[in-house]
């Protein structure tokens, strides 16, 4: 262990304070659970850390037709609401329960792939980051947030405090496949969520993780689906323009070449639920 010092701040505030006396030196944790392992292996050495557990960002709320989700809500609490039934999906399916007690929200943004499922859902449902420094608050859509692998649009003197999801109508669709049903890293998960005029699709985000340096949108497959009912013809379409379109990486847990494949078969297995009744948005 190399920290020397820990710092609690009570408020967001006080946490802000410290993020500008001490700059890029300081660690940022919130739930830990990406943080710390990399601090026990020896592969980050940080003298100085502040933990954002007691700063007052957490909580659930839904104000109108949007839910607000604090920066430090574990994601475990995200099975507790009911308005967005996607993001209570993806938290079940999202490691085991010890990480989902202690993992946050906010800290799932900055999960390396395999990581991030709650990530790749908020991508598919709309979801907006709000950063926080002392000069200025400001909010930006998730899809501007991720800038490249484990690099984000957050200035180095600002600080993740929430994310504002929309309560849209529509259906869902969240698949995640692993080695493992349970506790295990993704092969490979594909978001969806989707309006209709009738058969026809009206809108469609089709949100990717582990197919790519951070969560992604498949543009070219939600362009595959607009506008056409989702038979089997549209639905290969856009799986195969999915599997076309990913930027899938080789590690520990597949292939780039297995990854493209399952790109492809769960894009189609999740239209193909849309296609059916979905879970309603």
């Amino acid at each position: 262990m190399t920290v020397a010092t820990y710092f609690q701040p009570r408020s967001l505030a006080e946490a802000l304070g410290l993020l500008d006396a001490h700059g890029p030196e300081l660690l940022v944790i919130a739930g830990g659970t990406v943080a710390m392992p990399l601090i026990n292996d020896g592969i980050s050495l940080p003298t100085l850390a502040m933990g954002l557990r007691w700063a007052g960002l957490d909580g659930l709320e839904r104000v109108g037709d949007e839910l607000r989700i604090g920066a430090t809500t574990t994601i475990t609490r995200l099975l507790e609401q009911d308005e967005l039934p996607m993001l209570g999906d993806a938290a079940r399916r999202t490691a085991g329960w010890a990480v989902r007690n202690m993992g946050t929200v906010g800290g799932n943004l900055f999960t390396p792939p395999p990581g991030g499922d709650v990530a790749t859902a908020l991508l598919a449902l709309d979801a907006r980051v709000v950063l926080a420094s002392s000069r200025a608050t400001r909010s930006l859509p998730l899809t501007e947030f991720f800038t490249g692998f484990m690099t984000t649009a957050l200035a180095p003197d600002e600080l993740v405090t929430g994310l504002v999801v929309p309560i849209e109508a529509g259906r869902t669709s969240f698949v995640k496949f692993g080695r493992r049903h349970d506790n295990t890293p993704a092969v490979v998960t594909v978001a969806v969520h989707a309006t209709f005029d009738g058969v026809r699709v009206r809108a469609c985000r089709i949100a990717l993780g582990s197919a790519g340096p951070h969560p992604i949108r498949s543009h070219a497959a939600e362009a595959a689906v607009v506008g056409r009912a989702l038979d089997d013809e549209t639905i290969a379409a856009a799986a195969t323009a999915a599997a076309e379109t990913c930027q899938p990486v080789t590690d520990a847990v597949a292939s780039d070449w297995y990854r493209r494949r399952m790109v492809g078969l769960f894009v189609g297995r999740a239209l193909r639920e849309l296609s059916g009744a979905g879970r309603q948005a």
